[in-house]
């Protein structure tokens, strides 16, 4: 079960913007610059995957220069002992390339959001029955439109679904008349060495795609 106040956490950081930040290669002494940035871009949803260069620092350094309202967590998690080090450095979000109901679990007994990757409505239903407090729809670019308007279907408008994967501002929209309730945003919005002033712009532009497109998403 979700903690009440992470649950509220999470409802009000989606309602912002609905869009994961996902700083894939970023280096701890470059952390604390993106994450004011994005931050000021109106991002809520921040995720370093570990196989960045030393990424229990980078999180570790964002979560205690933002502000509460964000949540900071990270990606490519596969292990159940890379939740405990989460948890000990006050991380928020689990996010995963796969549905392992057992990381989801020990997520949540831990009182972290989990967002597990999923690319069939098994793995879908089974993660939620785990506790999964969003879905990644993972590889978007394997799952199209038509792919993520069947899964919403049969999944409830309730839970949340996040296409990953080759997402750009442009590519958005369809996505979000499908049924996609936000996106996790990786190259397109960050790479290795991208300088802080690129990664502000590039986070306005998503940040004002997601706003001029509200209101299309299927109902």
């Amino acid at each position: 079960m979700t903690d009440p106040t992470l649950s509220a956490r999470l409802d009000a950081a989606f309602t912002a913007l609905p869009l994961v930040a996902i700083l894939r290669g970023l280096t701890p002494a470059e952390a604390e610059p993106a994450a004011a940035a994005l931050y000021e871009a109106g991002f809520r949803l921040i995720e370093v995957p570990l196989n960045s260069p030393d990424p229990f620092d980078s999180i570790d350094a964002i979560r205690r220069s933002v502000p509460a309202d964000a949540l900071v967590g990270a990606g490519t998690v596969m292990t159940l002992e890379q939740v405990d080090r989460l948890a000990g450095i006050g991380a928020d979000l689990v996010v995963m390339p796969h549905a392992d109901t057992a990381i989801i679990r020990a997520a949540k007994a831990r009182s972290m959001g989990c967002t597990p990757g999923v690319a069939t409505a098994t793995e879908a239903f089974a993660a939620l029955a785990a506790g999964a407090d969003a879905l990644k729809l993972f590889p978007a670019e394997q799952m199209p439109p038509v792919v993520v308007k069947a899964l919403r279907a049969v999944i409830p408008h309730s839970v949340r679904l996040l296409p990953v994967g080759g997402i750009t501002p442009d590519t958005m929209q369809p996505y979000r008349i499908a049924g996609a309730s936000g996106f996790g945003l990786g190259s397109a919005l960050y790479s290795p060495g991208l300088p802080v002033a690129e990664l502000a712009a590039r986070a306005a532009r998503f940040a004002r795609a997601w706003a001029e497109g509200a209101g299309a998403g299927a109902r």
